[in-house]
């Protein structure tokens, strides 16, 4: 969360100051130390976890597959976002540094819409994925190739903060303003993945066999959790952002804070303990090179 003082000109207008304040969690500027521990391991294994992503995709063929690139590209996004927030958090952290430049923090809000939207967009690819492999398992091969994975990655390319908005447009206007820019650039995204497991959904009730709908199921079920971890927070923080809901400080910037931490850490534990097929790799790779050091 952020604050944003302004300076007062001779004519009577207002402008933005040079430096931006980062308000933070009340309360833990007494006592910085004991929260930097959970703050930074969180952070590291954030990186271990998608890099183990990374590392597994990277090297095994067999999984140089549309499902699995979206993946990939699902861990670069959660590895970005967790280390864009890490400066200024431990700035906050350490040395209670709550003043920031405003080319800094605007630096910040870019990186960070832009793993986020970038996240949306991956979440999406990934649901269309799952529903064309699963209501027309024939035909997908031919129906998601190379060239139409580099569509869909390359869908969006919004980058905006709601507080930034307001400062352009004080008042009401700058709400609704903002309201309709995220709406524009991520609002349509959980629509259309609710609707693609709608598709799927219909599906699996023609299924005869019980065995043949768990499998499907199974398939989707690290997909629909990494969902519903991303925009759950995302859609409260929204609705008590704009209907100005009177939350307790504190309350809000923990959500915020789960908002953009959370998934980057459980992402990569939904998919290894969801996906056989990444589990049996990452565990036949590391068996391979403790055998190799013995």
């Amino acid at each position: 969360m952020s604050t944003f003082p302004t300076q007062k000109k001779p004519n009577g207008s207002t402008s933005m100051a040079p430096t931006f304040l980062l308000v933070g969690m009340p309360g833990l500027s007494a006592v910085p130390s004991w929260w930097t521990i959970p703050l930074i391991t969180v952070y590291i294994l954030s990186v271990l976890g998608n890099g183990t992503i990374l590392w597994i995709i990277a090297l095994e063929p067999t999984l140089h597959r549309p499902m699995y690139f979206f993946l990939f590209l699902l861990s670069v996004s959660d590895v970005g976002l967790a280390s864009t927030l890490m400066p200024t958090l431990l700035g906050l952290a350490l040395a209670d540094a709550h003043a920031v430049p405003a080319s800094a923090c605007l630096l910040q809000m870019f990186f960070v819409h832009v793993f986020s939207v970038m996240e949306s967009s991956v979440l999406l690819a990934m649901a269309v994925d799952r529903a064309l492999a699963i209501c027309r398992p024939l035909h997908y091969p031919t129906l998601l190739n190379n060239g139409d994975i580099n569509k869909i990655v390359l869908t969006h390319s919004y980058c905006l903060h709601p507080d930034m908005a307001r400062l352009a447009c004080p008042g009401a206007w700058g709400a609704v303003y903002s309201f309709f820019v995220v709406l524009s650039a991520m609002g349509l995204d959980p629509l259309l993945i609710f609707f693609s497991y709608g598709l799927i959904g219909r599906v699996l009730q023609s299924l005869g066999s019980s065995e043949d709908r768990w499998k499907a199921c199974q398939t989707c079920a690290a997909h629909l959790s990494a969902v519903l971890l991303f925009y759950v927070p995302m859609i409260l923080l929204a609705l008590i952002d704009r209907l100005r809901v009177p939350i307790p400080q504190p309350a809000h910037t923990l959500l915020s804070y789960v908002q953009k931490k959370l998934p980057p850490l459980v992402n990569p534990i939904l998919y290894s303990v969801k996906m056989k097929e990444i589990r049996e790799r990452i565990i036949k790779r590391l068996y391979s090179r403790k055998v190799g050091c013995a």
